[in-house]
């Protein structure tokens, strides 16, 4: 039976659920029937933000009726909340229609309701992957949060996922929110131009030719509100630790732009050089802030000292792919300083040019991109070059300029491009769509997805084996 929390719910929200509950339990047939050509939502078990993140806007040929299967409890409740304020924002409302079962067995109705055709899962990592290989199984569609393997078992079981995706004809594929950021793409675009960039060297494990390197932090704004964090976001048990969780944007950001749709081999084209994680120390004050709970629950307690949380939320990759040595490093830190947030730093290397996104004070906490010539070059011939490869940006970029500085230019990056990390979620998921639509993916999208995870997964397995 259907389980509503009215009693948790804002009005408004706790209105529009139970005005669906003259539904029956399972979809009405004649129902489905007229929406085949529909997208029809699945939210499983929806613990990250970044599943409300999904729906923050409406899109053409996707059902408002979104069918929700979850247990009880505060993450239902935040997702609901942000769910009713993007449907009652007062520009460009949404209007999703939340169908609830928060039955124990939510995941095994789920499966056997099939109430939609893509699952989106974002939520506790330790059951992750369970969920999108017996969706997949199921002959449903998955969208996932990364990371969708945490560890070398999940890691196997994720490739077995992809071979039942690919068995049943569904699409599984995961959100990958900074492809879509515009520092980022255009990175990727100037590395393509030979005549500006060279070619991608090589490098060394000590002096590597591409670097990423990002910070968060555990209390951030998510939708102009403080973000409160389930306890277990900080059990590496269940998280998973820093190294195979943030990094997965990194090492997907690296295949992305230094083999730009190119089909990798995970067991030709990685070599791990050395991997290590360290952790970050959270106060009691500092959880309960986070977290809104007074004690540490019983999971966490194996890593208390001296009444410290240490959350292995950090780690540092050094590896090769196909030949390129890289090198990844993500940080968690408690709370940015005021003013300030997440923050990026990228270097990609070439023979001509190297190209730095940064994001400290100097750029305002604001990532900004450079194109910095290599040693020894004719800085006049070098601008010109520059200026005709501008030519080439402003076919898809119109209005992107550079403006030199003393070791180079800097990019130059009008506003409307400048979208935040928040609307990334729904490139992403149009993306999906359209692959839905089409009903397939690019043939290197997978075997990238599976070197991705192996690289992290490994990458830990390396990190404790010391």
């Amino acid at each position: 039976m259907k389980k509503i929390i009215g009693a948790f719910l804002p009005l408004s929200l706790f209105v529009m659920i139970t005005a669906n509950q003259s539904c029956s339990d399972a979809p009405q047939q004649a129902d489905a029937n007229a929406k085949d050509s529909l997208i029809r939502l699945i939210t499983l078990a929806p613990g990250h933000f970044h599943a409300a993140l999904v729906q923050k806007y409406m899109y053409d040929n996707v059902s408002p009726d979104v069918h929700v299967y979850a247990p009880e409890g505060q993450e239902l409740q935040s997702h609901l909340a942000l769910i009713n304020q993007y449907n009652t924002r007062a520009e460009n409302p949404a209007s999703w229609n939340e169908k609830l079962y928060t039955g124990p067995d939510f995941f095994d109705k789920m499966l056997s309701e099939k109430a939609g055709n893509v699952v989106v899962i974002a939520g506790n990592n330790k059951e992750k992957t369970d969920y999108i290989k017996k969706s997949v199984d199921a002959g449903l569609n998955v969208l996932a949060d990364k990371p969708m393997a945490i560890d070398a078992a999940g890691f196997n079981k994720l490739k077995e996922a992809f071979a039942s995706a690919e068995k049943n004809k569904v699409l599984l594929y995961d959100i990958m929110t900074e492809r879509f950021e515009i520092n980022s793409i255009l990175q990727r675009a100037f590395s393509q131009m030979p005549e500006l960039f060279g070619t991608l060297e090589k490098g060394t494990p000590e002096d590597p030719s591409v670097i990423k390197e990002s910070v968060h932090h555990f209390y951030k704004q998510v939708s102009g509100k403080p973000l409160v964090r389930p306890a277990w976001y900080m059990d590496v048990n269940q998280e998973g630790n820093g190294i195979v969780d943030v990094t997965t944007h990194m090492v997907d950001i690296i295949q992305w732009s230094c083999f730009p749709e190119q089909t990798l081999d995970y067991q030709q084209d990685i070599a791990l050089h050395s991997a290590k994680r360290w952790a970050t120390e959270l106060t009691p004050s500092q959880f309960k802030q986070i977290t809104q709970l007074d004690a540490y629950p019983d999971f966490l307690q194996k890593d208390v000292k001296d009444s410290t949380l240490h959350v292995y939320a950090n780690g540092e990759i050094n590896y090769a792919l196909k030949g390129v040595n890289a090198k990844v490093v993500v940080i968690w830190n408690f709370q940015a300083p005021e003013g300030t947030g997440d923050t990026h730093f990228s270097m990609m290397r070439g023979t001509k040019a190297s190209l730095f996104i940064r994001q400290g004070k100097e750029q305002q906490y604001k990532p900004t991109l450079y194109i910095e010539p290599a040693k020894n070059t004719d800085v006049a011939a070098f601008e010109k070059t520059l200026q005709s490869g501008l030519s080439t940006i402003h076919q898809k970029y119109p209005g992107v300029e550079v403006k030199k500085y003393n070791k180079g230019w800097e990019v130059i990056i009008p506003q409307q491009y400048k979208v935040g990390h928040e609307e990334h979620f729904a490139e992403v998921t149009k993306n999906f769509l359209q692959y839905l639509e089409k009903g397939n993916m690019p043939a290197w999208e997978v075997p990238n997805m599976i070197a991705k995870y192996y690289t992290t997964t490994q990458a830990l397995e390396k990190s404790m084996a010391k």
